[in-house]
């Protein structure tokens, strides 16, 4: 068990009464400033929201001896990914009213507001309420949004298996009720006696814990960069059961040798529903009970399974779980994007995948997702690459999508690396970024297109993500190229990472600028194009040019 000396948040954890702490006095009564009180900024998480300030806004407001402009994040635990038209209708209008009325999908299949003001917290969370939506653990030190290949045309047994995202979701809850007794019926006290909660205890767990479920041949959950990975192994069009996989993170921290990003283990196979849920709630009491509460840049499950090792945990996992796992089963991904344009699936309906870039919903298709919605022909399903699925669309519906398509202007004219790029939100709004990533990243990506046209490598599948800082929300770290901030304007170029997700990436140079970083890839396109082999990815040709030739 952990022996550590605790974190000063294990202690907001334990003395916050099922995460209610002083929550409610600080959203009603202190009127004087937008935040929170300190303890209860780390309990927000929990019930799905960030405190973030406007950065750009800092210097000026300082300067007029000004609070930080603070706002919320909020995001939604949507597991799966899928909602109904009424949901999408039900988000869009509370946007409207409610933050900066930008939609943004994320990297874990669902989707966030920001600017909410804290006087809007209240009705913002009682809109969503309204429409059977809730943020209930979609951040903070528990189980999160629980994630799924997305794109239907991969198997037609494809439900049953996304099905689990909402079992595993439900299941790993917190049983506390404080979210609705403070953010949604307000007077209404629960029985504290109903929240008592095996699983998360009154410490909840070190950090935060992510599950994907990937379905072969597609990765694009990035399977392995989970605490918990689940790979679904499909024979006959039937499933089998999920092979299992644990202690993937890939947050790191500049400058500390002890961080590093760790690619998921496979431990072997599990053959039930049952067994699936069992399991999962196992490794989440391991992690609660062996994970360090000292030092939380220490404590994603990555560390505790190298603590114990691989052997140790699988182990301990067993003698919890009451049963021996069985061996992996084989299996291969050969595919990590996203589907785009229409596509017809088994039951002959059609799919269409809307290119949302680094997640950031434009007016445009804000607009025609609305009205989309209102004719209530489709569902909306979010994928782990930040794009949308209208998906459930008869044969008798696809002109009419396809006339608002054209109505808003929604353009499919764009080049394959832009369609493989991902990026955190970073700058204004995250507190941790040290550089820009969303808002640059597409300014960039016009910056190589030409380079790769120079090369004739402009239809390779190239992926490239970038992220603020070392943290790796944009799973930076599991791209061909990869940029991680390190200050203004300045990227750690990573290179070596492999097409589908399956090997992490290292760092090629250190500290570049722009001019820095083109001038290097322009360097790196030349030597591929010379020096590949046949079928060579240019992961794989980085991997063995700079990383294992010597």
């Amino acid at each position: 068990m952990s022996t550590e000396k605790q974190s000063p948040i294990e202690g907001i954890k334990i003395k916050s009464d099922g995460l209610r702490g002083t929550l409610k006095e600080s959203i009603t009564l202190d009127n004087h400033t937008g935040n929170v009180r300190p303890d209860d900024e780390a309990l927000v998480k929990f019930h799905g929201m960030y405190v973030q300030d406007d950065r750009d806004r800092r210097e000026e407001r300082a300067q007029k001896k000004l609070d930080k402009l603070y706002s919320f994040m909020i995001r939604l635990r949507i597991p799966g990914g899928i909602i109904d038209a009424d949901k999408w209708l039900a988000i869009h209008e509370t946007s409207e009213e409610y933050g900066t009325g930008v939609l943004k999908i994320t990297t874990r299949q669902t989707i966030q507001l920001h600017g909410i003001l804290k006087h809007e917290l209240r009705p913002t969370l009682q809109s969503f309420d309204k429409a059977k939506l809730d943020s209930i653990a979609a951040c903070g030190d528990v189980n999160r949004n629980v994630i799924v290949s997305s794109h239907p045309l991969v198997s037609p047994i494809h439900q049953s298996i996304h099905a689990y995202a909402d079992k595993l979701s439900k299941h790993l809850l917190p049983k506390t009720q404080a979210y609705y007794e403070i953010f949604v019926d307000n007077e209404k006290i629960y029985e504290r006696e109903t929240e008592k909660d095996d699983l998360y205890e009154d410490r909840y767990l070190p950090r935060k814990f992510k599950i994907a479920i990937a379905i072969p041949p597609t990765n694009d959950v990035d399977v392995f960069a989970n605490d918990l990975g689940l790979i679904a192994i499909i024979e006959n069009d039937k499933l089998i059961g999920f092979n299992v996989a644990i202690g993937g993170g890939l947050s790191t921290t500049h400058g500390n040798p002890n961080t590093y990003s760790r690619l998921a283990s496979e431990i072997g196979f599990v053959d039930s529903e049952e067994k699936v849920l069992k399991l999962a709630y196992e490794v989440l009491t391991i992690q609660r009970d062996y994970g360090n509460r000292g030092d939380r840049k220490l404590a994603r499950l990555k560390y505790t399974v190298d603590k114990l090792t691989v052997d140790g945990f699988k182990e301990e996992l067993e003698k919890r779980i009451g049963f021996k796992l069985e061996p992996s089963k084989a299996y291969q991904f050969t595919e990590r994007s996203d589907n785009y344009n229409w596509h017809q699936v088994h039951n002959d309906s059609w799919y269409y995948t809307l290119f949302v870039e680094n997640g950031a919903v434009k007016p445009n298709q804000k607009a025609f997702l609305h009205e989309l919605a209102l004719l209530r022909i489709s569902n909306f399903i979010f994928t782990a690459n930040q794009n949308l699925l209208l998906g459930e669309i008869s044969s008798e519906n696809k002109q009419i999508v396809e006339n608002l398509l054209q109505k808003h202007q929604i353009n499919d004219d764009i080049s394959e690396l832009r369609k493989n790029s991902m990026a955190c939100v970073a700058l204004p709004t995250c507190p941790l970024a040290l550089a820009e990533a969303q808002r640059y990243l597409p300014e960039l990506v016009t910056k190589i297109e030409p380079l790769l046209a120079k090369h004739n490598l402009q239809n390779d599948d190239i992926t490239i993500r970038m992220t603020g800082c070392p943290n790796g929300c944009g799973r930076s770290y599991v791209s061909e190229i990869g940029f991680v901030g390190t200050a203004a304007g300045q990227y750690n170029l990573m290179l070596g990472g492999d097409r589908y997700g399956v090997r992490l990436n290292k760092i090629y140079k250190e500290k570049l600028y722009e001019n820095e970083i083109l001038e290097e890839l322009d360097l790196v396109f030349d030597n591929y194009i010379k020096e590949r082999i046949p079928y060579e990815t240019l992961g794989d040709y980085t991997n063995r040019k700079y990383f294992t030739a010597n």
